[in-house]
């Protein structure tokens, strides 16, 4: 076994027995890379990547590919998830050089850790051709190679930086429809979602574009939200028989999913689906998010309460084979009721999709006109579904099931908080409510410090260097923790860990966070988080939870680094709002102003309970029987009130929910 023996990751242990003598990223193999003057090979992937799997199966084990990495190579094995600091700058280097990214993420460096090159796959005999060329050439040439590697570099400390704007502007809707217009070119009109393939959920796009279409009453836009929640809950990326979206789909069409399932998407998506519910209610949306947390509960939660990162896409080394049928099956399992199953999910002899014989199960069409078509009522069609898709789930079950990631990240726990704090919201079922509280002190127990540090995984007696959005994400989860239970301890984590995070992270000169904190290990660029992606930026995160706490604490330091925050970035915004969606929200806010919803009194909850039945996507909720934030100074009395407040200035109290919404509506 190679030192990669010891790792937490399961991914670097998947690299355990490989014929490389990898290392982990660390002092030892950095240092052993500047003794013996060799280049640094730098292999970035994750456990549930497919592609990964197959270069390591063509090259890492390997004993002949291995043998020429060993002999002129530092080899290093990096999980992305553990360590997106190394991730980031080496991604920046492929993206620079070949102008996409991707893992594997395999990049070639000098000594002192400078790349001079970056791919993503490479088959068994390019990568080999390539280790030859790039070996040669540091013996030959190392003056070229320096030379390049200074100027890429200099590219990398450079991409995505961003100027510090002063002039404090005027926002409008005009800023908004300019953003959302020139979005609107990139929209698939007939399937949902944006472009043709391959498709990726995005919800935090879906969850700015739900609030725009809602504040600015755009029927268009309305129209293509529902239409991409529909396609993509109908689609062969969501998991019909278990719960939970996969990572993407392969096609246009939501049809051919690639297969892995992420704790981060599938936090997002039960966030958006409920918030989805209270905007336009569909049962459907009240579906997926009930299998989605069923799935994670199932797949997911350790007994300590904290989620598990995913699932990977392979079973038995074949992608997908845990999740497709052959049509004989599905006969040989439902007998009678397969005829039926197989016409609602599109089951055929010849199999749906590009592996012959097998199917991947979706949706198309509406429920009422199949079954008119069919010849029964809806009922009578969903309750055989219904039942099939048990028998089905139940014989599937008995299957080789996909390796699991056991990590457990700060970042994407704060994203699944966040998601059960949604659903409670949206659906008040006291399930989610305890399992959001359940995993909240999991995280105050084993990944934050009492010095208010976040620990990014857990591993009992370790503490692991974390990242701007392990703080960004378990800020943002513990203020809408406080939002459904009024309890104002989460709040109180919340201020110690955004301290933290201005004290680590923020940089003044520059009016941005780092995504590394001035403490820890400093690589050959320090990175700031800008771009939102399928998660969002932990910069933009950051500027929302500052306003979101500026409020309720009535703290001008925090208003004032968030209006910086959005002043640097305003500018980016109109040119691709799909990778500033985050930021649009908190633009969004900005035009139409927060309310501040204080409900104090006795009945405090059963009057958030009936509020959050209306949607209102600009605003925030404090109060309960008691509280010490400014603004419920002196607002407590003998009967439950509401008072509406914005800009500094509140309405007159109110004594019901009807009232208040007039207040909202003004």
């Amino acid at each position: 076994m190679n030192r990669l023996a010891n790792s937490t990751s399961p991914y670097l242990l998947q690299h355990a027995n490989n014929p490389v003598n990898w290392y982990p990223w660390g002092a030892e193999a950095l240092q052993k890379a500047r003794d013996e003057n060799k280049l640094i090979i730098v292999s970035i992937g994750y456990s549930a990547c497919h592609w990964c799997h197959v270069m390591e199966h063509e090259s890492f084990e390997d004993a002949q590919v291995a043998a020429v990495m060993n002999e002129y190579f530092v080899c290093i094995k990096v999980d992305r998830e553990e360590r997106p600091d190394v991730d980031q700058i080496y991604m920046s280097a492929v993206q620079l050089i070949s102008g996409r990214g991707g893992w594997p993420l395999n990049c070639i460096c000098l000594p002192d850790q400078r790349p001079i090159y970056a791919g993503t796959y490479f088959r068994k005999n390019d990568w080999t051709s390539l280790l030859f060329n790039l070996a040669d050439y540091y013996k030959q040439k190392p003056e070229d190679a320096l030379e390049y590697a200074t100027r890429l570099t200099e590219g990398i400390q450079k991409y995505e930086s961003i100027a510090f704007i002063e002039s404090r502007p005027d926002y409008t809707k005009a800023d908004l429809e300019v953003i959302v217009n020139n979005w609107k070119k990139y929209f698939d009109k007939t399937e949902g979602g944006m472009g043709t393939a391959p498709k990726f959920p995005m919800p935090n796009n879906w969850q700015f574009l739900i609030h725009y279409a809602h504040l600015m009453h755009d029927e268009e836009l309305t129209g293509l939200a529902k239409l991409t929640l529909q396609k993509m809950a109908y689609g062969g990326i969501y998991d019909h028989l278990g719960g939970g979206f996969a990572r993407y789909a392969v096609d246009g069409l939501w049809h051919v999913p690639h297969f892995e399932k992420m704790l981060y998407d599938n936090a997002q998506l039960i966030g958006l689906y409920a918030e989805a519910y209270t905007w336009q209610p569909d049962n459907l949306y009240k579906q997926v998010v009930s299998e989605t947390i069923d799935f994670a509960v199932r797949e997911l939660l350790s007994p300590e309460g904290g989620f598990y990162s995913a699932l990977d896409a392979d079973s038995e080394g074949v992608e997908g084979k845990f999740y497709v049928f052959a049509k004989e099956e599905i006969q040989a399992v439902l007998g009678k009721e397969a005829e039926l199953f197989c016409i609602y999910y599109h089951i055929t002899d010849e199999g749906n999709w590009e592996e012959e014989q097998t199917n991947i199960l979706f949706k198309r069409g509406i429920d009422t006109e199949l079954a008119e078509a069919i010849g029964i009522s809806v009922d009578e069609m969903l309750d055989s579904v219904t039942a099939s898709r048990k028998k089905l789930f139940e014989y599937r079950s008995k299957r080789i099931r996909p390796g699991l990631d056991n990590k457990i990240l700060a970042s994407w726990n704060g994203l699944m908080l966040k998601g059960l704090c949604d659903a409670y919201r949206a659906f008040n079922e006291a399930e989610y409510l305890d399992l959001a509280l359940k995993n909240a002190n999991f995280i105050i127990i084993n990944l934050i410090g009492d010095n208010g540090r976040i620990s990014r995984t857990y591993k009992a007696g370790t503490k692991a260097v974390a990242f701007l959005d392990d703080y960004a994400n378990i800020i943002d989860a513990f203020i809408a923790l406080y939002e459904v239970t009024f309890d104002e301890q989460w709040l109180q984590h919340a201020v110690k860990l955004t301290d933290n995070a201005i004290a680590h992270y923020y940089d003044g000169a520059g009016g941005i966070f780092f995504y590394t904190a001035d403490d820890e290990e400093q690589l050959i660029a320090r990175k700031s988080e800008i771009m939102d992606g399928v998660t969002p930026a932990s910069n933009s995160v950051m500027a929302r939870n500052l306003k979101k706490m500026g409020l309720l604490f009535d703290n001008e330091q925090y208003l004032e680094i968030s209006a910086q925050l959005l002043r640097n970035i305003v500018p980016h915004l109109a040119g691709y709002g799909s990778s500033y969606s985050n930021w649009s929200a908190l633009l969004l806010d900005e035009v139409f102003g927060v309310y501040e919803v204080a409900i104090v009194g006795d009945d405090a909850e059963a009057f958030r309970m009936a509020l959050e039945k209306n949607y209102i996507p600009n605003k925030i909720i404090l109060g309960g029987k008691k509280g010490s934030l400014p603004l419920l100074h002196d607002k407590f009395g003998d009967i439950t009130r509401l008072f509406i407040c914005k800009d500094k200035t509140c309405g007159l109290p109110v004594t019901n929910i009807a009232e208040a919404l007039k207040q909202i509506e003004a």
